[in-house]
C-alpha cells in the first residue's frame, strides 16, 4: 500500500487460531453526497466485513457503516482507474483509491477475505450444492409429473388401469417365485437321495427297476425313494395357467402404455401452447421487475458520482436540466429567507479619488488591462440593433439581454450583452460597488469562497473565488484580474464613463484543483452617467441622474455541462444578477452625497 493507505495487515497474514484473514485497513476516499463529494475515510477489512470510520483515531467511537462480504459485489469502474464500487442489495458504496495499483490491492484483499470466509467457496458448494440441486430437480420433476398426470379424464383412467395391472403382475410374480422355489427344493432333494443310493450300493445290493421309482432290498421288499415333481403337486399351482395370465397382463400393460403415449402426444400441442403463454407471462413479469428495480436503484443512488457532470454521466440532458433548475430554485428560496431575516451590515467603503482610476498602472499586467479596456470601449458600446448575430432573449422594462450563440469543441461560449438604466446612481458608484472586494459578498449570492490573491495597484487586484455548486453540475472556480478605470472624455459632450473589466489570469498561489472545474472569463461593466438639468437654481439631486449600464460577458465554463442547460441558466441568472446588484447599489447610495 502507499503512504495514504498504510495497512495494518498484509494479504498473506492469517490468524493461526481461526484460520481467517487478519485485519486489513487503510485510507480510501468515499463518496458521501453531492454536497460534500469525496471524503477520506479509514476503511477496515476484518471477519468478512468491510467497515469504515471517519478517521483512524475515531475507531473507538464505532464504525459509521459496514458491509458483509458474503453477498457483496465488487465492480471496478469502467473509466475511473482508481475507483471501485461495493454493493450489497440496496446498499452501495463508491470508493476511490489513491492510484490504480492501490485499487487492485484493495480488490484482491476483499476477494481473498470473501473466499476464505467459507461463503461461496468450493467446499461450501460441494457441501450444499449437490443436495440443493437434487432437491430442486426432484421438486421440479414432481411438480411437472403431477401437473402432467392431471391432464384430462381419459389419461387418469389409463393410469388407474396401469395401477391395477401392476398389482396383478406383482401377485403373479410372487406366485411364480414360490413355484420356482418349490422346484429348486425338489431338485435339491432328488440330488441328495441319488447320492445316498450310490453310496449304499456297495453294502446293500439292490435291484433297481427300470422305471427308477422303487428299489428292492434283500428281503424282496421295495422302497419308494422320492415322488416325481408334478406342477399340480406343488401347492396346487397351475404353471401353464399362470404363464398365460402373466403374458396377458404384460400385454395389457403394453397396450395401456401405448394409449397413454397417444394421449400425451395428442395433448402435447395444448400443453406447449399453455407453456408458451406461461413463459410469455413470466418474461413480462421479469421485465417489469427489472424496470422497477432499475428505477428504484436509480432513484436510491441518484446523488451518486455516476450522475455528476462528465463525459460518462448516466443522467440525460432533460434530467440534468431539471436537476439544475431544482437546485437553483432551492438556492433562491434560501437567499430570500436570508435576506428577510438579516439586517444589512453597513460596511465602511472608502472611495478613492477619480484621479487614481484614470491613470494607467505600472504592474506586470498593465498592458493587458489597457488592451482589454480599449477593446471593450470600442466594441461593447456598439448598438445591437443592426447586428443580426445578436438575439434579444430577455426584455424587462429598461433591461435588455442579448446573446450570440458560439460553441468551441462542444463547449458553449455564448457571448452575452445586457443593457440597463438605473435612476439615482452614478457610473462611478455602480462601478465602485461592482469592483470593491470588501462588499462583494453582500450582493453576490453565487459565491461560496472569495479571497484576494494579490493586490497589483490601487485599482487592480487578482481575485480567486469558488461558486456554489449546482448539482449535478461540477463546482466551478475562477481566477481573474479585476481592474477599475475612469475613461477620460474626448469632448465636453461625452458622458462621465467608468469601467470595470475582469479577465482570467494564472497565479502560482491559486493553481487549478481536482475539486473544481476552472472557468475562464472576460467580463466588463461600462457605466455612463447622464444628468438632466435641475429646475431653476436647484442643486443636482439623485432625481436628476441616470446611470446607463452596459454589461458584457464572455465565459468559457469548461467541463461537460449540456449546451442547452448552460444557455437556459444564463438566460435565467443574468437578469436576476443585474436587478439584484443595481437594487443593492440604490440601497447603499440612498441619502448619501452624489459621487461623480
Amino acid at each position: 500500500m502507499s503512504e495514504k493507505s498504510s495497512s495494518s495487515g498484509s494479504d498473506e497474514d492469517v490468524d493461526p487460531e481461526s484460520g481467517q484473514q487478519a485485519e486489513h485497513g487503510g485510507v480510501l476516499s468515499k463518496w458521501t453526497n453531492y454536497i460534500h463529494g469525496w471524503q477520506d475515510r479509514w476503511v477496515v477489512l476484518k471477519n468478512n466485513t468491510l467497515s469504515y470510520y471517519k478517521s483512524e483515531d475515531e475507531r473507538e467511537y464505532g464504525c459509521r457503516g459496514s458491509l458483509c462480504l458474503s453477498k457483496a459485489v465488487i465492480t471496478p469502474h469502467e473509466f475511473d482507474e482508481c475507483r471501485f464500487d461495493m454493493s450489497v442489495n440496496d446498499s452501495l458504496w463508491y470508493l476511490r483509491a489513491e492510484d490504480p495499483e492501490q485499487r487492485l490491492q484493495w480488490i484482491e484483499s476483499i476477494e481473498l477475505h470473501k473466499a476464505e470466509s467459507g461463503y461461496g467457496s468450493e467446499t461450501s458448494l460441494r457441501r450444499h450444492g449437490s443436495m440443493l440441486s437434487l432437491t430442486s430437480s426432484a421438486s421440479a420433476l414432481s411438480a411437472t409429473s403431477a401437473s402432467s398426470f392431471k391432464k384430462g379424464h381419459r389419461l387418469r383412467e389409463k393410469l388407474s388401469e396401469m395401477e391395477t395391472f401392476r398389482d396383478i403382475l406383482c401377485r403373479q410374480v410372487d406366485t411364480l417365485q414360490k413355484y420356482f422355489d418349490s422346484c429348486a427344493d425338489v431338485v435339491s432333494k432328488d440330488e441328495f437321495h441319488r447320492d445316498r443310493v450310490e453310496d449304499d450300493d456297495d453294502d446293500f445290493p439292490t435291484t433297481t427297476r427300470p422305471d427308477g421309482e422303487f428299489n428292492h432290498n434283500n428281503n424282496g421288499s421295495k422302497e419308494k425313494l422320492f415322488a416325481p415333481a408334478s406342477p399340480k403337486a406343488m401347492n396346487g399351482i397351475d404353471f401353464k395357467g399362470e404363464a398365460i395370465t402373466f403374458k396377458a397382463t404384460t400385454a395389457g400393460i403394453l397396450s395401456t402404455l401405448s394409449h397413454c403415449i397417444e394421449l400425451m402426444v395428442k395433448r402435447e400441442d395444448s400443453w406447449q401452447k399453455r407453456l408458451d403463454k406461461e413463459l410469455d407471462k413470466r418474461r413480462k413479469v421479469e421485465d417489469a421487475y427489472k424496470c422497477a428495480m432499475h428505477e428504484l436503484k436509480k432513484k436510491s443512488h441518484y446523488g451518486g458520482p455516476d450522475y455528476e457532470e462528465g463525459p460518462n454521466s448516466l443522467i440525460n440532458e432533460d434530467e440534468f436540466f431539471d436537476a439544475v433548475e431544482a437546485a437553483l430554485d432551492r438556492q433562491d428560496k434560501i437567499e430570500e429567507q436570508c435576506q428577510s431575516e438579516k439586517v444589512r451590515i453597513s460596511r465602511p467603503s472608502s472611495v478613492t479619488p477619480g484621479d487614481v482610476y484614470s491613470t494607467i498602472g505600472t504592474h506586470r499586467y498593465a498592458n493587458k488591462v489597457e488592451e482589454n479596456v480599449q477593446n471593450h470601449m470600442t466594441y461593447s458600446l456598439q448598438d445591437m440593433g443592426g447586428d443580426a448575430n445578436w438575439q434579444l432573449v430577455i426584455e424587462e422594462g429598461e433591461m435588455k439581454v442579448y446573446r450570440r450563440e458560439v460553441e468551441e469543441n462542444g463547449i458553449v461560449l455564448d457571448p452575452l450583452k445586457a443593457t440597463h438604466s438605473v435612476k439615482g446612481v452614478t457610473g462611478h458608484e455602480v462601478c465602485h460597488y461592482f469592483w470593491e472586494t470588501d462588499v462583494r459578498l453582500d450582493w453576490e449570492t453565487t459565491i461560496e469562497n472569495f479571497n484576494v490573491v494579490e493586490t497589483l495597484s490601487d485599482n487592480a487586484v487578482i481575485v480567486y473565488q469558488t461558486h456554489k455548486r449546482v448539482w449535478p453540475a461540477s463546482q466551478r472556480d475562477v481566477l481573474y484580474l479585476s481592474a477599475m478605470r475612469k475613461i477620460m472624455a474626448t469632448n465636453e459632450n461625452d458622458p462621465d464613463t467608468w469601467l470595470v473589466c475582469n479577465f482570467s489570469v494564472d497565479h502560482n498561489n491559486a493553481l487549478p484543483t481536482n475539486k473544481c472545474v476552472r472557468a475562464k472569463i472576460n467580463v466588463a461593466m461600462i457605466c455612463q452617467t447622464l444628468v438632466s438639468p435641475p429646475e431653476g437654481d436647484k442643486e443636482i439631486s439623485r432625481d436628476n441622474i441616470l446611470c446607463k449600464i452596459t454589461y458584457v460577458a464572455n465565459v468559457n465554463p469548461g467541463g461537460w455541462a449540456p449546451a442547452s442547460v448552460l444557455r437556459a441558466v444564463a438566460k435565467r441568472e443574468y437578469p436576476k444578477f443585474l436587478k439584484r446588484f443595481t437594487s443593492y447599489v440604490q440601497e447603499k447610495t440612498a441619502g448619501k452625497p452624489i459621487l461623480f
